[in-house]
């Protein structure tokens, strides 16, 4: 087989480059080593930036996210019992936070490419990549896990594989530096069966930990806990949960958290991850192969489509007319709102969670610092204007 781009990995990352690519005339092939089922019904969070809301209207599947998306004009931080509305849309201009969950992005993505004829192979097994640094890299696989080898033969290769795929060690140690930072606690996370409880994202930063409101449908929500990284699920019955959630969530003006029967609960480990460079060769690193953000700054999913967006102009100018500027800066477009994605994240995570080793006079430090974000309409101004995003490499300037 050949093409001309290949595309390791159906997440966000990859099905919107191979969108991106198909609207500019550019051939792909996206590989994915889960069935289609397990990538639409593999049930995700989703806030979406106004970057990546105005990239999938502007391409044509966003239709179904403005139907059904919840769109909020601000984020409530809670702490010593109240709660500190941001208005975003005021702050930012007329910006939104979108929530939209990202299997449902999936789900718009995969449909549009298949009804536009374009070619994804879905379990796919034993993956690896070669000659990357050559005119003619190539995608080994196996469909169906035992079926027999093949390869594709492509001019680049992007991978959108995720932090465990194969792409990002195709880059030789001695080219890449990677920065990591995993994190002594992890986030449980439980969907249940109930109204929401609130109109917005609730963050809460209490003595007992974090924990966060988040909404999913007018009959499903999504709530989290800070808990040890490396606990076990199986000491949290659904009764600690909720005393917990409630006792985190308390406030002085007697607002309530509405139950529902938990249909999912599991507990994520958090870490900050680059790689750098994120290409060699012809081979380009998208999304989490490339980056890793802790979830607190809801940028994962948004930074994964920033990369893509950079890509595809880059793909598009060097088919349109031989121009490699843009693909020789890739690394150093990207990387450059990565580090203020993963600064904003840390910033988050640093001020909502709580540490053991937090002294009294550092968890002093942290609420002055909640107070002052939520007085300061500079302070203000600078968490909004991130948390809606950055502008994106495809927006006019």
């Amino acid at each position: 087989m050949r093409t001309q781009v290949g595309i390791v990995g159906a997440g966000p990352a990859g099905l919107m480059l191979s969108h991106l690519l198909h609207l500019q005339g550019i051939d792909s092939i996206v590989l994915e080593s889960r069935t289609r089922k397990e990538i639409e019904e593999t049930i995700r969070a989703g806030v979406l930036e106004q970057g990546t809301v105005d990239l999938m209207n502007a391409t044509g599947v966003g239709e179904r996210m403005m139907a059904q998306a919840q769109f909020h004009h601000g984020i409530e931080l809670r702490f010593n019992g109240r709660g500190h509305r941001i208005d975003m849309h005021q702050l930012t201009g007329g910006k939104n936070v979108t929530v939209y969950p990202q299997h449902e992005v999936i789900k718009d993505l995969v449909r549009a490419r298949l009804e536009a004829g374009g070619e994804i192979l879905f379990n796919v097994g034993q993956v690896s990549l070669h000659d990357v640094d050559t005119l003619s890299p190539k995608i080994r696989f196996r469909q169906d896990q035992d079926g027999e080898l093949q390869e594709i033969t492509c001019d680049f290769i992007a991978g959108c594989d995720g932090f465990h795929g194969p792409s990002r060690p195709a880059i030789p140690r001695s080219v890449r530096t990677e920065y990591d930072s995993l994190l002594p606690f992890g986030w449980l996370g439980i969907l249940i069966e109930a109204p929401p409880s609130t109109p917005e994202l609730i963050y809460t930063n209490h003595d007992r930990g974090f924990a966060l409101v988040s909404t999913r449908s007018p009959q499903i929500q999504r709530l989290y806990l800070q808990v040890d990284r490396q606990d076990d699920i199986a000491h949290w019955p659904d009764d600690r949960i909720w005393s917990e959630l409630h006792a985190r969530l308390e406030t002085s003006d007697n607002w309530k958290l509405i139950e529902g029967p938990i249909i999912q609960k599991g507990i994520v480990a958090m870490r900050s991850f680059v790689c750098d460079p994120m290409q060699y060769g012809r081979l380009f690193l998208a999304g989490d192969a490339a980056h890793i953000v802790p979830p607190t700054g809801a940028k994962g999913l948004n930074l994964a489509v920033a990369d893509v967006a950079v890509l595809a102009r880059a793909l598009t100018e060097f088919y349109a007319d031989g121009d490699t500027t843009r693909m020789q800066q890739y690394s150093s477009i990207c990387l450059r709102r990565v580090w203020k994605a993963e600064r904003f994240s840390w910033y988050m995570t640093s001020m909502l969670h709580r540490h053991s080793h937090h002294s009294a006079f550092e968890r002093n430090i942290q609420l002055a610092e909640l107070d002052y974000v939520t007085s300061s309409l500079a302070a203000s101004t600078s968490l909004a204007e991130n948390y809606v995003g950055l502008p994106m490499e495809w927006e006019p300037r």
